[in-house]
């Protein structure tokens, strides 16, 4: 094996692990590929990059704007609504239609688009006849998978794959080509889920089929309604909302403000409190209770704080940082001089100015002065050494140059406080109040801030922090909570409304926190509660990331909302608060995608010249706008496609395709052309299951052309058991998109997948062994 070849494979190896493991994005993985070819030499850097000017990733970006401009004019939409009004109520009938339906139209659309679009519609469906919605989206999503085998637009390895003949010089597949054995795919998955797969799936409503659509009692908002009035004298009064910290501090959305009688729908953070103000919030009060129950905090003056320190055994002392110092460079946090000194730092004055907030996060520069604590027992002459000019000052000077008046605060915790036991992190006081704890005093004693040491009763707590800070947690403790008998339909009104929304397929956000999104400052709306794994959750809800299936509710006023719904990162489940269609331009844009068929059907023009003339004349026509057609693009996918192109050229010219054919082919071959197909649409269908299938296609398609080269067979029928192998993502709910679009809504498990799946894969199996050598022999011409 040369060392090319060996290159290549440990390249090949560890794209497979970074894809299962997810420890990196697939398309980065894909550049990651792309980059480790030319910088090893196995590529040029212009072979590197070539994948991004293919005629598939042309093709593919061209198909995806087609799909979107037929989704945008509303005719998918029409065409399944109106078919599965005529399946009736009953499962039995309904799973074939709706399969049936997602497979014919996923012939021409984009898979993931067209689950997505039909997602609410079966939703609605299932709430109006009585069925667990686990009986119909995992049927809904398989029927997409199998329709995209039934032509050469209709999947992304489909495209691929026929690219990849064409590369190697040999005919391409045409528009239905594939759709004898898709067909027959289709038919068979359609017979297998409505007499034995839908028996297979669980009967699970994750959201026990509430009357109608009441988001409410699904949400269980009614367990988490509740009002705050200020009273007269509170320190929140000529406060914003936002400057509450009500959110922040206690993860309560305040969804409404009762004043002089009148109800003020979703306020904006920019209202201002009054006295006498009732803000009815929704989540749940433990956080609330918690603060109330600290009781009393006794807060002392800034002189008081300073004396009572320097009293207990601690020095303050002010050291300058030399130029050829260490510490030059580094921030506070990372030059960790609390470990390696036994210092607290508490201010930083540069030319002249005072720093006393986000220290830890300032880089230290020659001629920074900082203050410093320093426990009488802890051994100063440490630092002499580590910085220059040290000296103790005098309270006065402190106070004067280091202005801890504005910034140092101090309160004691009082006996029947139940902050007493509870560990420093739990308190919540830096990252709720922006309050940090330095130093604790204790029977006299200074102690350092250790997060894990709990608190005593008695315990005074030096902070740093603004005193406008710790106004907000003692008024925050003075409100007086009542719960309404209120329902969340009283607090909706012809300018303000609840929807559900989810994130779309192609999502950039997937993964991160609401607070790391600044959801509600972002898009003025609130989210309520958070669907996943088979539960509302309404709490704590900033720290909750957002993850592909689930579903969340939003509260806001309208105009948000349909500005909302044109951000590509969500998707709304209410069919009243989506986008209206442009319905008159369905038949435009039903005649672009007809003509497109006809050019690659007749052979007048190639796919990868007819896509893009229809991708254009869909914008042309006002079907898409061009800012619509390039939030079609799924552009995760077209740089992975591209970056695992150049991997399957590297595979080509390195000879690592035809060593894996040879050892791995070749032996299965000896065993007979079925065991071949049995091997090659195994190996394919399992990889699958855990790796991008447009990436699976292109990795496998050059060892399957180098095995027809070396075995003698047809490489057109190789390659059309891996267009099948690589779409059975049907085992896995992380196989494909889809099966995850439709994980969360359906309350499935990954076992359910494997269940439900594995037979099916296993009739498709028999289908590429005795139906597919009949439309396409292996035995033939090889190239």
């Amino acid at each position: 094996m040369s060392f090319s070849i060996t290159i290549v494979l440990v390249i090949l190896i560890v794209a497979i692990v970074l894809f299962v493991t997810e420890t990196l994005r697939v398309d980065l993985v894909a550049v990651l590929v792309m980059l480790a070819l030319a910088i090893t030499g196995i590529l040029s850097g212009e072979e590197a990059i070539a994948g991004f000017s293919n005629e598939a990733v042309i093709t593919i970006a061209s198909v995806l704007i087609l799909s979107g401009g037929l989704m945008r004019t509303g005719v998918a939409h029409l065409i399944g609504r109106r078919v599965l009004r005529f399946a009736g109520h009953r499962p039995s009938r309904l799973v074939p239609t709706l399969m049936i339906t997602v497979g014919l139209l996923s012939g021409i659309m984009n898979d993931i688009g067209i689950t997505a679009l039909m997602l609410p519609v079966v939703l609605e469906i299932s709430r109006r006849i009585s069925v667990a919605p686990s009986k119909l989206l995992m049927p809904l999503a398989f029927g997409s998978l199998l329709g995209g085998m039934t032509t050469l637009i209709g999947t992304a390895p489909n495209i691929l794959i026929s690219g990849a003949l064409a590369d190697a010089g040999l005919e391409p597949f045409s528009m239905f080509d594939f759709t004898p054995v898709g067909l027959a795919a289709l038919v068979v998955g359609v017979g297998y889920m409505s007499f034995a797969g839908r028996y297979l799936l669980p009967d699970r409503d994750p959201r026990q089929q509430t009357e109608g659509t009441d988001l409410e009692a699904v949400y269980e908002l009614d367990k988490v309604l509740a009002s705050l009035t200020l009273p007269p004298d509170s320190l929140l009064v000529g406060r914003t909302l936002a400057d509450s910290r009500l959110g922040h501090a206690l993860g309560l959305n305040v969804v409404a403000i009762s004043r002089n009688g009148e109800l003020r729908l979703a306020p904006g953070p920019d209202v201002e409190l009054r006295a006498g103000d009732e803000l009815l919030t929704e989540g749940r009060l433990d956080h609330f209770d918690a603060l109330h129950a600290w009781r009393s905090l006794v807060v002392e003056s800034t002189p008081d704080v300073i004396e009572r320190f320097t009293a207990t055994g601690v020095d303050l002392y002010e050291a300058e940082i030399a130029t050829d110092s260490s510490l030059v460079g580094h921030t506070i946090l990372e030059a960790d001089l609390r470990r390696q000194l036994g210092v607290e730092v508490l201010g930083l004055v540069r030319a002249g100015q005072a720093h006393h907030t986000h220290l830890r996060e300032l880089r230290i520069q020659a001629g920074d002065r900082l203050l410093v604590a320093l426990g009488r027992s802890n051994q100063k002459e440490l630092l002499a050494k580590a910085f220059t000019n040290v000296r103790t000052l005098p309270i006065a000077e402190v106070d004067e140059r280091y202005e801890l008046e504005r910034w140092l605060l101090s309160i004691q915790v009082p006996q029947e406080s139940l902050l007493a036991g509870q560990l420093l992190t739990e308190t919540h006081l830096a990252e709720a109040f922006g309050l940090t704890v330095l130093m604790i005093v204790r029977d006299g004693q200074a102690l350092p801030s250790d997060p894990g040491s709990p608190l005593t009763a008695g315990d005074v707590l030096l902070l740093r922090g603004r005193p406008e800070d710790l106004e907000i947690l003692q008024a925050l403790q003075t409100l007086k909570v009542s719960h309404e008998a209120r329902r969340f339909a009283d607090l909706e009104s012809e300018l303000v409304g609840m929807v559900e929304a989810s994130l779309s397929p192609r999502t950039t956000v997937a993964g991160r926190t609401v607070a790391e999104l600044d959801f509600r400052e972002r898009h003025g709306l609130s989210i309520l509660a958070i669907w996943r794994g088979g539960k509302a959750h309404t709490t704590d809800l900033a720290g909750m990331s957002l993850e592909l299936g689930d579903a969340f509710l939003l509260y806001g006023d309208r105009r948000q909302i349909n500005r909302f719904s044109e951000d590509p990162d969500f998707y709304l489940l209410s069919p009243e608060a989506q986008k209206p269609p442009r319905l008159t331009k369905a038949p435009i844009s039903a005649l672009i995608m007809g003509a497109v068929l006809t050019c690659v059907v007749s052979g007048v023009l190639p796919v990868y010249i007819a896509a893009p003339a229809g991708a254009f004349l869909m914008i042309l026509s006002g079907c898409l706008s061009i800012e619509e057609a390039y939030r079609s693009i799924e552009l995760k996918a077209v740089v992975l496609i591209a970056g695992m192109l150049s991997l399957g050229l590297a595979m080509e010219e390195s000879g690592a395709a035809q060593l894996v054919a040879e050892n791995v082919l070749g032996s299965l071959a000896e065993l007979g052309p079925r065991a071949l197909i049995a091997g090659l649409f195994l190996i394919t269908a399992l990889a699958a299951q855990i790796m991008p299938t447009a990436a699976v296609a292109v990795l496998m398609a050059p060892i399957a052309i180098d095995a027809a080269h070396t075995l003698g067979v047809s490489p057109h029928a190789l390659l059309m058991v891996l267009a099948i192998g690589a779409s059975c993502a049907f085992m896995s709910p992380v196989g494909h998109a889809v099966n995850l679009l439709v994980m969360g809504f359906g309350g499935y498990r990954f076992t359910d997948y494997t269940r439900v799946g594995f037979p099916l894969t296993l009739l498709l199996l028999l289908l590429v062994l005795f139906f597919l050598p009949v439309i396409w022999p292996l035995a033939g011409a090889s190239g």
